[in-house]
C-alpha cells in the first residue's frame, strides 16, 4: 500500500490548484478508485489465475483458456487506469510546483509581481489547466470503452474453450463471479461518473480562460493611468470653461471591458 499512500500524497498537493469540480473528481480517485482497488479488488482478484479451472489436466490448455477469458487482468488494467488518468494531473502539479518555488526565489526568479504578469501568469495557468483535463477526459472515455469492449458487464462463471492445446472443448470456471461482476459495474459507474465529472470540469475551465482572456491588449496598470489621465483633462477642461471628456468613473469602454475581462473571477 505504500504507492497508493505516495500516489495520495501528491493528489493531496494537487488539490491546491483545483477548482471545485477538480476537487470532486480527486473525491473519486481517491477513495472510490485507489482507496477501493487497494484493498477490496486486491483481495479479490489476486488468486483469479490460480482459482481458473478448467476440466482437463492437458498442459497448457488452463493458460490459454484464461487468457482468452481475460486478456488483460481486470486489475492491472484498473492500475495502468489510474496511472494514465493521474499522468497529466501530476504534471500539471510538478510545473506548478516548480513556478511556485521560482517565484518565492527558491528557484532564482524571485522578485516583485506586477498586476500585468500576475494576469499573463493565470492566463497561462489556466491554459494549462485545460490541456491537462482535456487529456484526462479523453483518458476516462477511452478506459471506459476498453473497459466495455474487453469485459463487458458480466463475469461469466462459465468459459467454453477450445484453443490448441485444448484436446476438446473444455469448461473453465472462474472464481466469485458475482462478486466480480458487482465489482466491474461499480468500477465502470465510477468511471461513466468521473468522466461527467470532468467534462463539466472542461467546460468551467474552457470558459473561465476564455471570458478572462477578451482582453490581452491591456493590463490593469494601464487601465488606472488611463482613467487618472482622463479625469485631470476634465477638470483642466472645466477650469478653462471648455466641455470636456466624459468622466470615467465606472461605464467607459476599457471599464467594461476590464469587468468582462474578469466575469468569472468570483468562481
Amino acid at each position: 500500500m505504500g504507492e497508493w499512500g505516495f500516489l495520495g500524497g501528491l493528489f493531496d498537493n494537487l488539490q491546491a490548484h483545483s477548482p471545485m469540480l477538480g476537487r470532486f473528481w480527486l473525491l473519486l480517485m481517491l477513495v472510490f478508485r485507489i482507496l477501493i482497488l487497494g484493498t477490496v479488488a486486491s483481495d479479490l482478484f489476486e488468486d483469479e489465475q490460480e482459482e481458473f479451472a478448467c476440466n482437463t489436466l492437458q498442459p497448457g490448455c488452463k493458460q490459454v483458456c484464461y487468457d482468452m477469458a481475460f486478456p488483460i487482468s481486470q486489475y492491472r488494467f484498473w492500475v495502468f487506469h489510474i496511472v494514465l488518468i493521474a499522468t497529466p494531473s501530476l504534471l500539471f502539479l510538478m510545473y506548478a510546483t516548480h513556478h511556485h518555488n521560482k517565484r518565492t526565489g527558491r528557484g532564482g526568479g524571485g522578485g516583485v509581481r506586477t498586476p500585468s504578469q500576475e494576469f499573463r501568469e493565470d492566463q497561462h495557468f489556466r491554459k494549462l489547466y485545460v490541456v491537462n483535463v482535456t487529456f484526462r477526459l479523453v483518458a476516462e472515455v477511452g478506459f471506459l470503452v476498453g473497459q466495455w469492449w474487453l469485459y463487458g458487464f458480466k463475469v461469466e462463471a462459465q468459459f467454453p474453450c477450445s484453443r490448441f492445446p485444448c484436446p476438446y472443448t473444455v469448461d473453465c470456471f472462474t472464481s466469485r463471479p458475482a462478486e466480480k461482476t458487482v465489482f466491474l459495474c461499480f468500477y465502470f459507474g465510477v468511471g461513466v461518473l468521473s468522466a461527467l465529472s470532468s467534462f463539466a470540469e472542461l467546460l468551467y475551465s474552457s470558459m473561465k480562460w476564455f471570458c478572462t482572456g477578451w482582453g490581452p491588449t491591456f493590463d490593469p496598470e494601464q487601465q488606472h493611468e488611463w482613467h487618472s489621465l482622463n479625469n485631470l483633462k476634465n477638470e483642466e477642461a472645466e477650469a478653462e470653461g471648455r466641455p470636456g471628456r466624459p468622466r470615467l468613473a465606472g461605464g467607459s469602454e476599457k471599464h467594461r471591458l476590464y469587468v468582462r475581462t474578469h466575469c468569472f473571477s468570483l468562481f
